[in-house]
């Protein structure tokens, strides 16, 4: 595939008009192509940065688009699954927001379809893109602090105000589990290589939505902390604690929106080593990467078999709280 990908977009959501719309257009290999909206106002938020647009008023003209050759979904969560499976009917490769399903189980037949079809599907699980990511994970394999004791990671928000808003409903499949817990969880799993056991959470509900969670767990042989939170000041730190050292990442999850991502090596004898990232956009490396994979057959950084294990965390936090 020697010409840029064109990327056609599943619903005019404001994070794919202000976050994945704009990468697409900026990452090298790929072209954002079209749209499927109804809503001209809506349409206009994407077609100002991205002009000549083409633009569907349904989710299925899209996906029989025959110019499209890949689909990103940033539908609300309890839609994921289905569009995600129509979009390989269609014969679309498709990268789809976190978090992809719903429960772990779904995962058997998106795994299916993929796999028959031979396309590519992924969730959108931005952050293993990230340099700063795979600069932790070397230093904790490499024994830059030691023997791994102890991972906590935290991600707070609130959103209390906006009772419509698709995280606070229970009907689109809304919580901080499955909102930002997807990133908490999944970033201990993708440093340190290993699966969680032993869950056990504390879980605040409100009109039958998570809200808030505090989870415990066994990661390998590593005690693990997750705290996330929609009722609470915005917050979020990833913190890998050797019997050496400690690894602090300041800006996590969302970088270049909380803050400039750097990961700080604090060593024995008050050795401090920061290294910093800035202007690096995640999004952008996350689209350059499926293209990469769709036109080399590299293998993509976030297969969903890893996804499934991220889900399978989730899952037994709710569960257990």
């Amino acid at each position: 595939m020697d010409n840029p990908v064109r990327w056609g977009i599943l619903g005019a959501a404001n994070f794919a008009r202000e976050q994945m719309g704009p990468a697409i257009h900026a990452a090298k290999g790929a072209e954002l192509f079209a749209l499927a909206t109804s809503d001209a106002t809506k349409a206009a938020g994407f077609t100002a940065f991205a002009p000549g647009l083409r633009v569907h008023d349904t989710y299925d003209t899209l996906l029989a688009d025959p110019d499209i050759d890949a689909v990103y979904i940033p539908l609300p969560n309890h839609l994921h699954v289905e569009w995600t499976l129509k979009a390989l009917a269609a014969g679309k490769p498709v990268l789809t927001e976190k978090p992809i399903t719903m429960q772990s189980g779904e995962f058997d037949q998106l795994i299916a379809a993929r796999d028959n079809s031979g396309l590519l599907a992924a969730e959108a699980f931005m952050i293993v893109h990230h340099p700063q990511w795979i600069h932790a994970r070397d230093l904790v394999a490499d024994g830059a602090i030691g023997r791994l004791v102890r991972v906590d990671t935290t991600f707070s928000f609130d959103n209390r105000s906006e009772t419509q808003n698709i995280r606070n409903r229970a009907d689109t499949g809304g919580g901080s589990l499955r909102d930002i817990g997807v990133y908490t969880i999944g970033s201990a799993r993708f440093v340190t290589g290993a699966e969680m056991s032993d869950v056990r959470a504390s879980i605040d509900r409100e009109n039958g939505v998570e809200v808030t969670c505090e989870m415990h767990a066994r990661l390998g042989e590593v005690r693990f902390t997750g705290y996330t939170s929609m009722r609470a000041h915005p917050r979020q730190e990833a913190n890998f604690h050797g019997e050496k050292g400690v690894i602090r990442m300041t800006t996590p999850f969302n970088a270049n929106v909380f803050g400039m991502a750097q990961v700080v090596l604090e060593r024995d004898g008050f050795e401090v080593m920061t290294r910093r990232y800035p202007g690096v956009n995640q999004y952008v490396i996350q689209v350059e990467n499926f293209g990469a994979s769709l036109r080399d057959g590299a293998d993509y950084p976030c297969p969903l078999e890893f996804s499934r294990g991220t889900q399978d965390a989730i899952d037994a936090a709710m569960a257990a709280g």
